[in-house]
């Protein structure tokens, strides 16, 4: 049953004549007679009848009428309520991000926020219209697992290895924020620090500290076993880029972190280095539903983190 059908079934009982119900509704009689009848052949019982030159409900027809009466307004409620909600800019979003990204754009992103509301004039902002506010979460899951979570917050950021499957973007849509590689992440004093890049063969031969299975650097991982021909000796697992640093600050072993996003994580005694002759760069991306997009809140606060993302990596 489509909506104009029961709302055209609901004017017929109301004006008892199809030509009344083709004014009201700014369509032709023939347009009215088809959609009535294509609806009645999804029913087995009659719908109208005639009463004289009029076409008039049945008992059943008033019953659905009546039904579809009710299905209207609810349908002009949600619009109306929708209407308001997508142009609030004062409305929350909630976000959740990955550990590495959370630490290096959450605070960034409150502050531009923060900017914004200061410019804004106070007097005009009822009119002009305000800055959303932002519920954070982290959320360190595997790379296939950052689609579901949009079913739980507004926008999603995730990340993914260039080799790794495509976002289901017939479900949700993606806004790329950066494409960042991962770098070997190596004490201050390590002997590789005096070299401007590394191959695999180079890296190959030291105890790591990586991440678990699924994650972007245990991938990379995967990938300098098979070019150097030998596998990696992962001492560690530990996802969380603080500790990693701290780890590899102490000469005993090395690790991939990221260019842009583990800044937050990095102490002076951490250096990094690009990786050659392997792929390690990942995509930074926002995930959304595309029902979403339509609200003026979460517009501002994707663009907000475009913004953030954009000043560190170019820094």
């Amino acid at each position: 049953m489509e909506l104009h059908q029961l709302q055209m079934l609901r004017e017929l009982g109301e004006l008892g004549s199809v030509k009344a119900v083709a004014e009201t509704m700014s369509v032709t009689p023939s347009a009215v007679s088809q959609q009535i009848s294509l609806l009645q052949r999804q029913v087995d019982t009659p719908l109208t009848r005639k009463d004289g030159r009029n076409l008039v409900l049945t008992e059943a027809g008033q019953v659905l009428a009546d039904a579809g009466a009710e299905v209207i307004n609810a349908m002009a409620t949600a619009k109306a309520a929708i209407g308001a909600y997508q142009h609030d800019r004062h409305g929350t979003v909630s976000l959740s991000g990955f550990h590495s990204a959370g630490q290096a754009l959450f605070g960034p992103l409150v502050r531009h926020l923060a900017g914004l509301r200061n410019t804004l004039d106070l007097d005009d902002a009822g009119a002009s219209g305000g800055v959303p506010g932002v519920r954070l979460s982290d959320e360190d899951v595997a790379q296939h697992d950052f689609p579901a979570l949009t079913a739980r917050y507004d926008l999603v950021l995730a990340h993914r290895m260039d080799h790794s499957p495509a976002w289901p973007e017939n479900k949700i849509r993606v806004i790329p924020l950066a494409h960042e590689p991962l770098d070997i992440a190596l004490a201050v004093g390590h002997p590789l620090a005096a070299k401007d890049a590394l191959s695999a063969d180079d890296v190959v031969q030291y105890p790591w500290v990586a991440s678990r299975s699924g994650y972007s650097p245990a991938d990379v991982l995967s990938a300098i076993g098979a070019v150097a021909s030998r596998p990696v000796n992962v001492v560690h697992r530990i996802n969380d880029y603080s500790t990693v640093a701290a780890l590899v600050s102490t000469g005993d072993v090395i690790g991939l972190l990221p260019r842009y996003t583990s800044s937050p994580a990095l102490n002076p005694g951490v250096t990094l280095r690009p990786l050659t002759g392997i792929s390690t760069r990942r995509r930074i991306d926002l995930l959304v539903r595309p029902e979403n997009l339509k609200r003026t809140s979460v517009m501002l606060v994707s663009q907000a983190l475009q913004h953030v993302m954009a000043d560190m990596v170019h820094d």
